[in-house]
C-alpha cells in the first residue's frame, strides 16, 4: 500500500523546538502522522529598552544610511512595530528609506519581509552567514565613506561583520531590535535531554541558532553535555538552514537534513519526510 500525505510519517515522534512559527511547523508535521513534541527553548521579545531602536530609526529617517545589511526578516518586523508603537508619524518617512538606501537581505526572510512593504533587496545574500554578508559586500565596491546601517541578529553583535566594516572604511551603524529570551525552565529542556539520551525521538527539527545554544548551555550547566551528544547522535537532526546547521556542528553535532538552498518549513519537512516515511 503506498503512503499518502496524511500518513507519511505516521508513528514517528519529532521533536521541535519553539520558534515564530511554530504551529505552522507543527502542522505540517501532524498532517502528515507524526507526533509532535514541543520543545519551548526561546522566545524573541521587543528589545528591552526601545530607546536606543528609535534613535537608530530617527538617525535613518533622516537619511544618515547609505546602506543597511538585514540579518534577518523578524529584525525588519520588530522595527517597523517598534515605530508603530512609539512613532507611528515616521513610519511612512522610514519605507521611504527603506526604498533609497542599497539593501543587503542575508538570505530569503529578509527578502520576504521587505517584499511585504512592495519593496526589493538589492542584493540578496547567499550562503545566508555572516561570511556570505561579508563576500557580499565585498563585491559590492568600494565601502570609504559610506554609513552602513546593520540590523543585528537578536541583541548579540557581530564583530567579525563591523570589524570588515569599519577596515573598509565604512561606519557602522548597528541596531538591535529584538531580544531571544529563555522561555522554558530548565526542568523542561533537561526532560527533553533526557528523553533523547534514551532514545524517545525519531527525530529533532531546529530552526534557529539560538535553540541549539539555549540547550547546549543547560546541558552545560547541568553537566549533561556528553548525555546531550550522545542522545543527539541516535537521532536524526535537521535544521532549516546553513546557520543552524553551523551552529551544531560547532557543538560537535553531525546535522543528517538541511534544505539544498530554500531554509523554509515546507522544504525542511519534505526533508523530514524523505528520511523518516516508513
Amino acid at each position: 500500500m503506498s503512503l499518502t500525505l496524511d500518513d507519511t510519517l505516521r508513528g514517528r515522534v519529532i521533536a521541535v523546538p519553539e520558534s515564530r512559527e511554530l504551529d505552522v511547523f507543527a502542522g505540517l508535521l501532524t498532517r502528515r502522522g507524526a507526533q509532535v513534541l514541543r520543545c519551548p527553548l526561546v522566545s524573541i521579545l521587543d528589545a528591552h529598552d526601545p530607546r536606543p531602536v528609535l534613535a537608530w530609526v530617527d538617525a535613518f529617517c533622516a537619511g544618515e544610511c547609505d546602506d543597511l545589511v538585514l540579518m534577518t526578516g523578524e529584525g525588519l518586523r520588530r522595527l517597523l512595530s517598534c515605530i508603530s508603537r512609539h512613532l507611528p508619524a515616521l513610519r511612512p518617512l522610514f519605507v521611504d528609506e527603506l526604498a533609497r538606501v542599497r539593501k543587503f537581505a542575508r538570505g530569503p526572510k529578509p527578502v520576504k519581509a521587505l517584499r511585504e512593504l512592495n519593496l526589493n533587496a538589492e542584493i540578496m545574500v547567499s550562503p545566508a552567514t555572516t561570511a556570505g554578508v561579508i563576500a557580499a559586500l565585498r563585491a559590492a565596491g568600494d565601502l570609504r565613506g559610506r554609513v552602513v546601517g546593520v540590523q543585528n541578529y537578536g541583541g548579540e553583535p557581530n564583530p567579525p561583520l563591523t570589524d570588515f566594516l569599519r577596515d573598509a572604511g565604512a561606519t557602522v551603524r548597528e541596531v538591535a531590535p529584538y531580544v531571544y529570551a529563555d522561555a522554558a525552565a530548565d526542568r523542561e529542556v533537561l526532560a527533553l535531554i533526557e528523553r533523547l539520551s534514551h532514545g524517545g525521538l525519531d527525530a529533532i527539527a531546529f530552526t534557529s541558532q539560538s535553540q541549539v545554544e539555549r540547550l547546549f548551555k543547560v546541558a552545560a550547566a547541568a553537566g549533561r553535555e556528553a548525555e546531550l551528544a550522545a542522545g543527539l547522535g541516535r537521532t536524526l537532526v535537521a535544521a532549516v538552514g546553513p546557520v543552524t546547521a553551523a551552529g551544531l556542528t560547532q557543538h560537535g553535532i553531525a546535522v543528517d537534513a538541511v534544505p539544498a538552498d530554500a531554509y523554509f518549513l515546507k522544504p525542511l519537512t519534505q526533508l523530514l519526510v524523505q528520511k523518516l516515511a516508513r
